[in-house]
């Protein structure tokens, strides 16, 4: 059975696990991140999957802001939605500063933008 699951295609993925294939993916356009926060990542998207099932992924839209997308098999009647929903929500509150720093990131060294607005 072919499994199809619906994500935003013009966002850049950074990262996501699959718990149908049991398998996470890292974007290697972002290997100068450090090993650490890979590490870190790695353990957020295989706990997330573990916990609700389907597929959870971490990207960058257009504009460089973070999504954080789950999403599942329209069959899969174990995927709780209302879970997915707040722990999404959790994470969001837990790893703010993860995801800020991971924002400024992909603006810095992919879009290239400047700092200095930042910093003030």
């Amino acid at each position: 059975m072919e499994r199809k699951v619906r994500m935003e295609s013009r966002n850049t993925v950074l990262c996501g696990a699959n718990a149908y294939e049991q398998k996470y993916y890292f974007n290697e356009q972002f290997k100068g991140i450090p090993e650490s926060i890979k590490d870190e990542l790695h353990i957020l998207c295989v706990l997330f999957t573990e916990e609700v099932g389907g597929v959870f992924l971490i990207a960058f839209e257009e504009d460089g802001s973070i999504v954080l997308e789950t999403n599942a098999d329209d069959d899969d009647i174990t995927y709780d939605e209302v879970s997915s929903g707040l722990l999404v929500s959790e994470i969001r509150r837990q790893r703010q500063e993860l995801l800020e720093s991971l924002q400024l990131y992909y603006k810095v060294f992919v879009m290239k933008e400047d700092i200095s607005e930042y910093l003030s």
